[in-house]
C-alpha cells in the first residue's frame, strides 16, 4: 500500500505543472519555449499551407479532423500490405495479411493499438516507425486537439469560434508530445530499452537451446506509447517483458507517462473555464481563495476529484482481489500468503501490478506490464468496468470530453428533481444538447454488447473463444470493452486473429473514436451559442466537491443499470464458482 501511496503522491506533484504548461499552449499564452516552438510550427504551417490565425466552426473542425485521419489510415493501411520491401525489414517480416491491415490501421489511428498480431514478428522496422509511431503521436493530438476545441465550445461566447484543428494538432506535437518523448525515450535507454536498427540477437540459454533477442526502435515506440495513452507494444508480451520495461525504475517512467497528460488536460480544461467565464466575481488572485482553486479552477477541481475517487475506488478492489491469491491453492495444498503471482513479474509484485491494471485501463493506454487474462475474477473485473465507463480519467482529452457529457446528464437530473432547468458552466441546458448528450453516451454501451451478443450468439465465432463458459464470456465483453473504448489490451486466450474478430473490432474501434467525437463536438457548438445566465439561489454549483460526489453516484449507476447483468454473468459469475 506504502508504494501505491507514493506513487500517486509524486503523480499529483507532477501533474499540476504538466497541466498548466499545457493550459498555456491550449490558450495561446507565452511559454518559455515559444522562441525555438515558434519557428519550428512556422515551418510545418508554411510546408502544409495553413493559415495559423484562420479560425473554424465546430463542423469544419470536426470535418478537418476526420478527413485527416481518413487520409492517414489509407497511407498507413498501404505501407503495412508493402512492408515486405526490403527496407528497414532486417528481419524479412512479410506483408501484413487484408482484414489484418484493416483492423491494425485502425486501431493505430483511434489510439487503440489492439494488437491481433505479435509485435516482433508482424511488423517490419518500417512499419513500426512510419505507421505505428507516427500513429501513436498523430492519434494522440488528435484527441487533446478535440479536447481543446470542445473546451473552448463549453467556455466560449457566440461569436467566438472553437479554433483551428491543423494549428492545435502542430502544437500539441511540436510543444508537448516531441520534446516529452525525447526526454523520457532517453530515460527508458538509460534504463536498458533497445534503441537501434539490429536484427534480432541469436543467443545460447543456459538451457542450451537457441533464442531470438529482438531488437529495433523499442525506446521510441515505449514511450510514445505510454505518454499518448496508445498502449501497443514492439512486443507481443508488451511491457510485461525486459526488453520494454525491465527494471522499476522503468516501470514508474512508463507508468507516470501514462497518467501525466490525461490528468493535466483535467487542469488545463479547470483552467481555460475559468478564464473565459463570465461571473461576477473579485479578481483570482485574492487572499480568501483556496490554492486548489489556483491550480485546478473550480471546475477542473470536481471534475478532477471525481475521477479520483473513481480510480481508487477501482485501485483497491483490483489490489485487495489480487492479494487473496487462488483459492485452488489452498486446495492443493500450497501457500495464498503471497497473493496472486500468476501471470505477473517477481520484479514488480501484486502492488505494482495492480496499479499499472487498473491505471493502464483507467486511462485508456493498454499496455500491460502483467497478463489481464491471468487475473482473479474481481481483479479482472476492475479493468474491464472501467473501459466500460471510460471516464476514470480516460485517455488523453477524450476521457475528459466523456466525463463532461455525465457532468451535463447529472446536472439534469438534478434540475429535474429541484425543478429547475438545468444549467452548466452558466448555460442552460435544453432539449438538443440533452438527447445529443443521451446519444453520446449510448454508443459506447451499444457497441460493446451489441458486438459481443454477436460473437457468443454466432456458432462460427465460437471456435475463437478457447474458455467456454464463465470466463469465455469475460474475454469476449473485454475485448470489446477493450476495442469501443479506445484502449487496446486484452484478456487474450481469444484466437482473435480472424477475418470476423478482425472486422467487428475496426468497426467497434472506428465507430467507438469518431462518432462520439463528433457528436461532442456538436454538444460544443450547440452550447457556444447560448448566452451566459445569471447565478440565483437555485443554481446548482458544479464547482464543488458535493457535486464530485453526485457525478460518481451518477457514473455507477449508469454502469449499474447497463453492464451489471453481463458482468454477472461473467467474472462475478466466475468468482462466486471460484470461492464456492
Amino acid at each position: 500500500m506504502l508504494q501505491i501511496i507514493l506513487t500517486i503522491i509524486l503523480y499529483l506533484i507532477m501533474v499540476v505543472p504538466v497541466g498548466t504548461y499545457v493550459y498555456h499552449i491550449a490558450a495561446g499564452k507565452h511559454t518559455f519555449a515559444d522562441p525555438v516552438f515558434d519557428r519550428v510550427d512556422g515551418v510545418i504551417f508554411k510546408i502544409g499551407g495553413v493559415d495559423p490565425d484562420s479560425r473554424m466552426s465546430w463542423k469544419r473542425y470536426a470535418a478537418a479532423l476526420v478527413g485527416t485521419n481518413a487520409m492517414m489510415i489509407l497511407m498507413g493501411y498501404i505501407v503495412l500490405r508493402i512492408q515486405s520491401i526490403p527496407l528497414f525489414n532486417p528481419n524479412g517480416i512479410e506483408g501484413m495479411e487484408e482484414s489484418l491491415s484493416f483492423n491494425t490501421i485502425i486501431s493505430f489511428m483511434t489510439n487503440t493499438n489492439l494488437q491481433h498480431y505479435s509485435g516482433e514478428s508482424g511488423l517490419s522496422y518500417l512499419s513500426q516507425m512510419l505507421v505505428i509511431i507516427f500513429m501513436m503521436f498523430v492519434s494522440a493530438a488528435t484527441g487533446y486537439a478535440a479536447c481543446i476545441a470542445f473546451i473552448r465550445g463549453l467556455a466560449g461566447k457566440s461569436k467566438d469560434n472553437v479554433g483551428n484543428f491543423f494549428v492545435d494538432l502542430v502544437r500539441i506535437i511540436t510543444r508537448v508530445l516531441l520534446p516529452f518523448s525525447i526526454v523520457g525515450g532517453l530515460l527508458l535507454v538509460w534504463q536498458g530499452v533497445p534503441q537501434n536498427f539490429s536484427g534480432n540477437v541469436a543467443v545460447d540459454t543456459i538451457e542450451g537451446t537457441k533464442q531470438a533477442i529482438a531488437m529495433g526502435p523499442v525506446a521510441a515506440l515505449e514511450i510514445i506509447k505510454h505518454l499518448g495513452t496508445n498502449g501497443g507494444g514492439f512486443l507481443g508480451a508488451n511491457s510485461s517483458t525486459p526488453i520494454e520495461n525491465p527494471t522499476i525504475l522503468s516501470n514508474l517512467i512508463e507508468l507516470y507517462s501514462m497518467m501525466l497528460l490525461p490528468g493535466a488536460c483535467v487542469i488545463t480544461f479547470g483552467k481555460m473555464v475559468r478564464d473565459r467565464k463570465k461571473l461576477k466575481e473579485q479578481p483570482e488572485k485574492t487572499a480568501h481563495k483556496s490554492l486548489s482553486v489556483w491550480v485546478y479552477g473550480r471546475e477542473g477541481r470536481s471534475i478532477f476529484a471525481a475521477m479520483g475517487i473513481l480510480f481508487v475506488i477501482g485501485l483497491s478492489v483490483c489490489f485487495w482481489a489480487e492479494s487473496q491469491g487462488n483459492p485452488a491453492l489452498a486446495d492443493a495444498g500450497l501457500s495464498q500468503s503471497m497473493g496472486s503471482m500468476e501471470g505477473k513479474e517477481v520484479r514488480f509484485g501484486i502492488a505494482q501490478s495492480a496499479l499499472f491494471t487498473t491505471t493502464t485501463t483507467s486511462f485508456t493506454t493498454g499496455t500491460v506490464n502483467n497478463m489481464h487474462d491471468t487475473l482473479t475474477p474481481l481483479g479482472g473485473m476492475i479493468p474491464m468496468l472501467h473501459m466500460m465507463l471510460n471516464v476514470v480519467f480516460g485517455g488523453k482529452g477524450v476521457g475528459l470530453m466523456n466525463m463532461i457529457l455525465y457532468a451535463i446528464l447529472a446536472v439534469f437530473i438534478c434540475g429535474l428533481m429541484i425543478g429547475r432547468t438545468p444549467e452548466y458552466l452558466g448555460k442552460k441546458i435544453e432539449g438538443r444538447e440533452m438527447k445529443l448528450t443521451a446519444l453520446c453516451i449510448i454508443i459506447h454501451p451499444l457497441l460493446i454488447l451489441a458486438f459481443s451478443a454477436l460473437a457468443v450468439g454466432t456458432q462460427a465465432d465460437q471456435a475463437g473463444i478457447t474458455n467456454p463458459g464463465f470466463h469465455g464470456l469475460s474475454q469476449v465483453l473485454y475485448e470489446y470493452a477493450s476495442s469501443a473504448a479506445n484502449n487496446g489490451s486484452g484478456f487474450e486466450g481469444l484466437a482473435d486473429n480472424t477475418l470476423f474478430w478482425n472486422i467487428t473490432t475496426g468497426l467497434a474501434m472506428f465507430f467507438g473514436r469518431y462518432l462520439s467525437i463528433v457528436i461532442q463536438l456538436a454538444i460544443a457548438g450547440s452550447l457556444m451559442k447560448k448566452r451566459f445566465v445569471n447565478e440565483s439561489a437555485g443554481t446548482l454549483h458544479t464547482d464543488t466537491m458535493s457535486f464530485a460526489v453526485i457525478l460518481v453516484f451518477v457514473v455507477y449507476i449508469f454502469a449499474a443499470l447497463t453492464f451489471f447483468p453481463v458482468l454477472a454473468l461473467g467474472p462475478i459469475a466466475e468468482h462466486l464458482t471460484l470461492w464456492a
